[in-house]
């Protein structure tokens, strides 16, 4: 499949951006870092190296957790002093990581059944770095999840909540960028996304602290919120003819949607999703290159669907369906919430594609199944293949598309 037009704006940003860590016991000491944002719309851009400015920076803050941790003496006392096992014995113990989160767009949504988000992709990461699982509790409010941590409920928690608000509750916490706010801001994600401990002297926090400002991490994490960019819907034109699209055709296909939808096991949003972003839900539609109807089917796949009309809304969108569960099925070892984003990109691009990446991945000693990882190794690979280019965008706006259904926020 391919896109119908390239109308969507994406934003560039070509600055380095400095940043200062603040110690909280001593605010007149800080320490500068830099790094040089990365961004899908930039083919050409490079993985920025790691300098020896960096390392060393980045050494004394790993030496010091406390560097990156926000906690009221109060609360360091009675941390020294207490107990209570650590959460890091806890969860190496119970091999489960329990993650105490609020539903967001820069932590974790979590909506019919649909389960990912910026906050929690990292924290993945976090986990399979410590060897365990993860577990998502997720409550109504910032205060709700850290007093779960405070109280020994979750191990960790994932919210925005404001350094007041932190220091109140008790807790250690850590930027998730280690800092690098930019990168978060970038792509209207909140820049305070942040994790928080019981204590800044567990070995949970320090680890955390480690895993997060390593520089590897840093880059991992430029492209994890590359891929949950939030600005799509908030540039002015790209949301209002979103808004009107939906208002004006999808009323005569909803029930085309829904009725698909169910034949192959699918949500029906994800469904409009993937139309809009494929014809912007034109039955009609029409590429230089053939590809035509609703959800842009070629001759060949239309064949191979069962289409015999590809303007036909309702077939068409049964055949988008037919081959997107095919997708699904091609990459069955994929856990999920992952096994959507290679279903998605293969829908783009082709299976043997998706799988050639995977097969260079595994051949680097990675997880071919982590879609961070397809992710990273397309966006490092775009100035070699543009189609790695429209793939990302392709599945980065489905997603956008979908929580936004979701939300009700257009």
């Amino acid at each position: 499949m391919q896109r119908l037009s390239n109308w969507i704006n994406r934003k560039d940003n070509h600055s380095i951006s400095s940043y200062v860590f603040t110690t909280p016991s001593n605010r007149s000491k800080n320490v500068r870092h830099f790094l040089t944002p990365l961004h899908r719309s930039l083919p050409n851009s490079k993985r920025p190296a790691a300098n020896k400015k960096f390392a060393k920076t980045k050494m004394l803050a790993q030496i010091s957790g406390i560097a990156l941790l926000s906690l009221p003496a109060k609360s360091l006392t009675t941390a020294l002093f207490t107990t209570q096992a650590e959460a890091y014995e806890t969860v190496m113990a119970s091999q489960t990581l329990t993650l105490a989160s609020v539903k967001g767009n820069s932590t974790y949504f979590s909506t019919d059944r649909f389960e990912h988000g910026f906050g929690f992709d990292i924290a993945r990461s976090y986990a399979h770095d410590l060897g365990v699982d993860l577990q998502v509790k997720q409550y109504d409010s910032d205060a709700d999840a850290l007093a779960a941590v405070r109280k020994g409920k979750a191990d960790m928690a994932l919210t925005t909540a404001s350094t007041k608000l932190s220091t109140e509750s008790g807790v250690a916490s850590i930027n998730i960028s280690c800092g690098f706010d930019s990168t978060l801001v970038a792509n209207g994600l909140h820049p305070k996304t942040n994790w928080s401990f019981r204590s800044s002297t567990d070995p949970l926090a320090i680890k955390a602290s480690h895993f997060l400002c390593d520089d590897g991490q840093l880059i991992n994490t430029t492209k994890i919120a590359n891929f949950y960019d939030q600005t799509l819907l908030k540039d002015d034109y790209n949301r209002k003819h979103f808004e009107q699209t939906l208002t004006a055709n999808l009323p005569s296909y909803k029930s085309s949607f829904q009725q698909q939808a169910s034949a192959y096991n699918h949500d029906w949003q994800l469904l409009v999703a993937m139309g809009y972003q494929e014809s912007h839900l034109d039955a009609n539609a029409i590429s230089p290159t053939g590809v035509r109807g609703l959800m842009m089917l070629t001759n060949n796949t239309a064949k191979a669907m069962g289409v015999s009309d590809r303007v036909d809304p309702y077939q068409s969108i049964g055949g988008g369906a037919r081959y997107l569960e095919q997708m699904k099925e091609a990459f069955a070892e994929v856990p999920n919430p992952d096994r959507l984003w290679f279903a998605l990109a293969s829908y783009n691009m082709g299976p043997n594609a998706i799988k050639s990446i995977q097969k260079k991945i595994e051949k680097d000693g990675k997880n071919p199944n982590s879609w961070s990882n397809v992710y990273a190794y397309m966006s490092d690979h775009a100035s070699q293949n543009s189609r790695y280019v429209q793939c990302m965008d392709y599945v980065t706006n489905i997603r956008s598309y979908l929580e936004s259904l979701k939300m009700q926020t257009v």
